[in-house]
């Protein structure tokens, strides 16, 4: 293991939260969504069956406890992942990585267009205080920005689309959001682990956000920097019809509810989604 990882110099606890903060849903018997103040991971992986699963995401900076206790409250003190699976790298999905990966020193898998953001060398665009939004769009700029540097800890995800550790899954490239986006989808149940690519909760609006008043929506305005990927993004993941959905930000969506709302995100994306105004809008 490379031990010279770090967290840029702005990384720190943000204070910001909601009500589902802690808590966990079973979405399937092997399809765990945990909420880490404002931002879910996933764990994917039958706890009845055995003790093989893999992490999604590695929620908000300074919540390994939080993470580490909701991983043995659902598979048993001392368990571990397989791997860490990134959807991409922005700070609330990485914000406990390192920390994770000394303990239990397991790969770590991204995109290969993410993986400068992920080694110290670049950094993402500034958030956008200035886009369309509420008082969470006007406080991303106190949000951690510097790159994490993983070292040689992290690998890319393989080119076939195959998920390491997860065999019945794929990933989907769903840029837009960041350029090295993946959401992952199970064809049997057509399961989908959709990242930010789609949200169930307007992200930019404080009240919504601590409340998790279910509305779909596009990926988080402040930190998204390409309104025409990710409106393709959406499309594609639409194609898949899936059946199920966990997102990065907000509850879950099954059957006909999701079915109704992604294609209403579909048809009327630039509405509902893109903001009228932001410095990312061309």
């Amino acid at each position: 293991m490379d031990k010279n990882m770090n967290y840029g110099e702005d990384y720190k606890y943000i204070p910001a939260t909601s009500i589902a903060s802690g808590t966990g849903i079973e979405v399937l018997p092997d399809l765990y969504q945990f909420t880490v103040q404002i931002v879910n991971i996933v764990m994917v992986g039958d706890p009845k069956k055995d003790e093989h699963f893999v992490l999604i995401d590695a929620g908000m900076p300074k919540s390994v406890s939080m993470i580490q206790r909701a991983i043995e409250d659902r598979f048993g003190v001392d368990s571990q992942p397989k791997a860490i699976i990134l959807t991409h790298g922005h700070f609330d999905h990485v914000g406990a990585l390192i920390e994770l990966v000394e303990r239990w020193n397991v790969p770590v898998y991204a995109h290969e267009l993410e993986i400068p953001y992920l080694t110290g060398q670049k950094q993402y665009p500034e958030p956008d205080a200035t886009v369309e939004g509420g008082l969470v769009s006007k406080m991303s700029p106190i949000f951690p920005n510097d790159p994490i540097n993983l070292g040689d800890n992290v690998n890319v995800l393989p080119a076939d689309g195959t998920v390491p550790e997860l065999p019945e899954f794929k990933w989907i490239h769903t840029p837009g959001h960041s350029p090295g986006q993946v959401a992952l989808f199970r064809e049997k149940d057509r399961a989908l682990i959709a990242a930010d690519t789609f949200v169930t909760v307007k992200q930019e609006y404080l009240y919504r956000v601590m409340t998790q008043e279910k509305e779909i929506s596009g990926p988080p305005r402040y930190l998204t920097t390409d309104w025409k990927a990710a409106k393709e993004s959406v499309e594609k993941l639409a194609q898949f019809h899936p059946s199920v959905a966990v997102t990065g930000h907000g509850l879950p969506m099954t059957e006909e509810e999701l079915t109704k709302n992604l294609e209403k995100l579909v048809q009327n994306f630039d509405d509902i989604a893109k903001p009228d105004y932001g410095k990312h809008l061309h």
